[in-house]
């Protein structure tokens, strides 16, 4: 059951990396509260989510604010990604269980559905579930709580990935790919699959730049509202 600050959080978050705002603008909470028909304790909730994955910036008595990180950082967090969790998959490869086997085919079926309806926030939440399971199934609690922290803050771009086309099938196909390897405990195998599953080079990087360079690109109004957020907003 995903609750209602992870679903303001999903949406806000979709938002922001679409380029709904522009780079510094302050957020109004009443507008977004009633945009989102919630009271405005998830969406602060959702807005110190965002600041931990380095959306916003939360300033004491002056709101959230939106921050687009430079795009050199954010390659060098997928850099960093790639090897956790390469390195997840690597052990994990000798130490994972059957019931965390099964677990990992479930989201499959659920990542499956997903891409056959074309559903991007279904299969984002499948393949978060996915990618918790690979930490677990390493048996390494610190290297679990560090690929956590990590994943968490590039969330809003791993997203941003998916909206391009035909990215969920070939995210699915190299989840089985990645499931295969972990099932015949082969950890070089494994290892090889998840770099290459999380790491930006070729058509991912290309894709990258241009969608995140769209979305850091955006004008904002003279009301210092950016006019994609007016539209988003209904105002």
């Amino acid at each position: 059951m995903v609750s209602r600050s992870d679903l303001v959080r999903e949406k806000l978050e979709q938002m922001i990396v679409e380029g709904s705002f522009a780079q510094g603008e302050r957020l109004d909470e009443i507008k977004l509260s009633q945009h989102f028909d919630v009271s405005r304790t998830p969406l602060r909730e959702a807005f110190q989510a965002l600041a931990a994955s380095g959306l916003l910036v939360l300033e004491p008595r002056r709101g959230a604010f939106v921050r687009y990180p430079a795009l050199e950082e954010v390659f060098e967090m997928f850099e960093v990604m790639a090897e956790l969790e390469a390195f997840c998959c690597r052990l994990a490869a000798g130490r994972v269980t059957q019931p965390l086997l099964a677990d990992l085919d479930k989201t499959m079926v659920d990542c499956k559905q997903a891409v056959d309806s074309g559903d991007v926030s279904h299969y984002y939440r499948a393949n978060e579930r996915f990618h918790a399971l690979i930490y677990q199934a390493s048996g390494n609690r610190f290297l679990e709580g560090e690929a956590t922290r990590l994943h968490r803050r590039l969330k809003p771009f791993r997203r941003l990935q998916l909206n391009n086309r035909g990215r969920l099938a070939h995210s699915f196909a190299e989840h089985g790919r990645i499931i295969d390897a972990l099932a015949k405990g082969d950890a070089q195998a494994a290892a090889i699959e998840m770099r290459a599953h999380i790491a930006i080079q070729g058509g991912k990087f290309n894709d990258l730049i241009v969608s995140y360079r769209q979305a850091a690109r955006k004008v904002t109004g003279e009301d210092g509202v950016s006019t994609r957020a007016q539209t988003a907003l209904g105002l």
